[in-house]
């Protein structure tokens, strides 16, 4: 392998997998993306071996993959909206609708045949119906199929709150479901739910914490492409930057296009947190960024920053260098992250 490898222990992370899906009734699995590093096929294919009836995706691109993938119910997480080129009616694909023209156009469309969640509007303010709205949406639906009443909750703070009170809000309203689906509750918040509103069905949509519940099954590996003897001052890579001492100059596999040295934008708070933020910052100006690499025991920084599919890595010559054609460790982000190769050992 002369890429960036993903290396998945399979006994335990499919021990993990099992663990976690008898811990959480009614779990429905998110497979959406890029299939949190793992790809959607081979997570539709995880879900069916777990014995799990329903899974979710994204968007519509995403539900022919997953309907030849998955035998079961695909549920879609975006909004049908009327001006999509690419939704697929089929009888096991779950609709989520939350505006009530919306519903309306639906059931013209199709008849009345389309299963579909009514989705609320939560503090998320992305999609939904807003409280006052579920009696309109109700006498919308026609012959519309509910299949249940989604929420999709905020992942900071405590949710809880929120989720008992539209618990309680689709008990008092006229939708004819028990079900509710819920995002971003932890165990113990699903558990008091449940026991406040036993007469709920609560079924948890859970794509991270399910697939990447185990880090430690899971290890990321670039190989060494090339490897140059630098000196203090001499100028390298796209940007001709000099070296800031003597050392080796590695190219590895791993890129941008493999979502090395891809960041999300971080929130700040506090002056001690700005200041670190800014230290940072002008690092990466100066082209000092800090690598996802592991090299003799420590992360070690960019010559520049990343290329498409390979990167490039100082090594000081107080370190020991690996040979072209050994493999390092590499942090990865999962949810942005593509592998040359996939390995289930």
């Amino acid at each position: 392998m002369s890429g960036v490898e993903l290396v998945v222990d399979s006994a335990r992370w499919r021990g993990g997998l099992e663990t976690f899906t008898a811990a959480t009734p009614g779990l429905v699995p998110v497979v959406k993306g890029n299939g949190y590093g793992f790809g959607r096929d081979l997570l539709a294919l995880e879900a069916t071996s777990l014995g799990l009836p329903t899974i979710a995706v994204g968007t519509y691109a995403e539900v022919p993959g997953a309907l030849e993938a998955f035998g079961g119910d695909v549920m879609v997480l975006s909004p049908w909206r009327p001006f999509l080129n690419d939704v697929v009616l089929d009888e096991r694909v779950v609709h989520t609708v939350g505006r009530v023209a919306d519903i309306r156009e639906l059931a013209a469309a199709t008849g009345g045949r389309a299963r579909v969640l009514l989705e609320g509007e939560t503090s998320m303010a992305r999609h939904g119906l807003d409280r006052h709205e579920l009696a309109a949406a109700v006498a919308a639906l026609g012959e519309l199929t509910v299949e249940g009443f989604a929420i999709h909750l905020p992942m900071a703070g405590n949710n809880l709150a929120e989720a008992e009170s539209w618990a309680a809000v689709l008990e008092a309203s006229q939708v004819e479901t028990t079900t509710i689906y819920v995002s971003h509750l932890t165990p113990a918040e699903l558990t008091v739910l449940r026991t406040k509103r036993p007469q709920l069905d609560i079924r948890p949509r859970i794509g991270t914490s399910l697939w990447l519940g185990d880090l430690g099954a899971l290890s990321v590996r670039a190989t060494v492409l090339d490897s140059h003897q630098v000196a203090r001052g001499e100028r390298v890579g796209y940007r001709q930057r000099p070296m800031p001492r003597d050392g080796t100059l590695l190219v590895i596999a791993g890129g941008t296009s493999h979502g090395i040295g891809l960041e999300a934008p971080k929130a700040t708070a506090g002056v001690v947190q700005r200041g670190k933020s800014l230290a940072k910052g002008g690092l990466e100006a100066a082209g000092f960024s800090l690598s996802p690499f592991t090299i003799d025991g420590r992360q070690r920084w960019f010559a520049e920053p990343p290329h498409m599919q390979a990167s490039m890595v100082f090594v000081p010559a107080t370190a020991t260098a690996p040979a072209v054609g050994d493999s390092v460790d590499v942090a990865v982000r999962f949810t942005t992250a593509t592998f040359d190769a996939i390995t289930l050992r």
